[in-house]
């Protein structure tokens, strides 16, 4: 009658791997139970702390890429490194229905924009002057649904949009008069008064002090440069810059540019990568908690079973059994705390990102100094869990390495003698 401990024996299969592994498991509880749990709160953390990073760069693009520069721009040749209005280019249909022939392409906003001073009574201030379609705008930046007071304009409206700081410093409200003064289209004088047909509030401080809004037609009446522009903004989703920018470069001549926030925007890349590397080097270390915490449990656990794995290999079981029986200890040991990890941070993460804590007063004059809204959102990407998971449980079975290395060299005379 064939050993139950016989490899051969037709009931030793996977599912008594499994079987054996798991009531192992729980033959201390204790340990288990501690070991689980410290996985748990290093996944929880990492988690929430990776998620917290992400969320503030997502912010961070939002407030900057999607409103000032969308995630990619088609302009003249030249136009970023000499951001005048000779550098503009003739509006033309052309151009804007590019964004029917790709499916990742959600709209082409033309906008038009100058320096120019803006002034009333006994105040002024240099401003950035935009000229907008007002229809399409509206699913960019969406200024309707940030109007505090007043209203939005049309296409034919000769009546602007102040940002709040900027209408707080001129002392302006709605249906005052403001002046602006500038120049136009190739060294032409730009100079008209518009009544102020509403006041608009965006998330980042450092856009709200400077930003006026005209329709595209009045702007260009006002600089002298009828059916021109000086951009077309593309939007799209974030994964598909890279997409969306290879297939306008290819459709378009030389005589244009497309560049992505990436390449318009370095700096922000930069800062985004510097900062990286701080929480990523945190998460090393909390990696590394993790891993001794898991090697030490396993090599706590191979020593109390020494004379027990004596008497296993005595009796016949094959040393690579008792190694995959402890494989598949460790594995379990490890999935408890992270799907429990993984599981709890979900409602935690969830609730801030759809309610991002606020700063404080240190971090506020910060955060708005560099133009971002004073809160701190977290990210629900799911890749995030995906990646913490994963990690971990790559690192446990590399901690589980050396003590089933230590397995293959015990003697079964002197383990049952311990």
């Amino acid at each position: 009658m064939p050993s139950l401990l016989n490899p051969q024996h037709p009931t030793l299969n996977t599912r008594m791997y499994i079987r054996l592994a798991w009531r192992n498991l729980w033959r201390n509880k204790r340990r288990t139970l501690i070991t689980s749990a410290s996985v748990f709160f290093a996944v929880l953390l990492a988690i929430a702390m990776r998620s917290m990073q992400l969320g503030s760069y997502d912010n961070m693009i939002d407030n900057i890429v999607r409103f000032y520069t969308g995630y990619a721009q088609i302009h003249k040749n030249g136009y970023w490194n000499e951001q005048t209005l000779d550098n503009s280019f003739e509006q033309n249909d052309s151009l804007e229905t590019l964004a029917t022939q790709n499916e990742n392409i959600a709209s082409v906003i033309p906008r038009l924009e100058t320096f120019a001073l803006a002034s009333n009574e006994a105040r002024s201030r240099g401003v950035l002057v935009v000229g907008i379609e007002p229809e399409k705008e509206k699913t960019l930046t969406d200024i309707p649904g940030k109007i505090i007071n007043g209203k939005y304009f049309n296409a034919e409206d000769k009546s602007v949009l102040l940002t709040s700081d900027l209408a707080k410093y001129l002392k302006i409200e709605t249906g005052d008069t403001l002046v602006l003064l500038g120049q136009g289209y190739h060294g032409s004088n730009a100079a008209a008064k518009y009544p102020v047909s509403g006041i608009v509030k965006f998330n980042s401080p450092e856009l709200n002090k400077r930003f006026i809004f005209l329709p595209l037609k009045e702007m260009q009446w006002f600089v002298d440069a009828p059916n021109r522009i000086t951009s077309l903004v593309v939007m799209t989703q974030a994964e598909s810059v890279k997409q969306v920018t290879q297939f306008l470069a290819a459709k378009t001549d030389t005589t244009y540019e497309v560049m992505d926030w990436q390449a318009m925007l370095p700096e922000i890349v930069q800062a985004i990568e510097a900062d990286s590397i701080g929480g990523i080097i945190v998460l090393c270390i909390l990696y590394i908690i993790i891993g001794f915490g898991i090697f030490g449990t396993v090599l706590m656990m191979t020593a109390e079973r020494r004379h027990e794995f004596g008497v296993l290999i005595a009796l016949g079981m094959k040393r690579f059994q008792i190694l995959i029986v402890l494989a598949l200890e460790g594995i379990f040991l490890t999935l408890l705390g992270v799907a429990a990890g993984t599981a709890a941070s979900l409602p935690v993460v969830g609730y801030f990102h759809f309610n991002p804590i606020p700063l404080s007063d240190e971090m506020k004059t910060i955060s708005e100094a560099y133009g971002l809204e004073a809160v701190l959102p977290f990210s629900i990407a799911p890749e995030i869990f995906g990646y913490q998971a994963l990690t971990v449980l790559i690192i446990a079975l590399i901690s589980m390495s050396y003590p089933l290395y230590r397995i293959m060299s015990i003697q079964p005379s002197q383990a049952m003698r311990a």
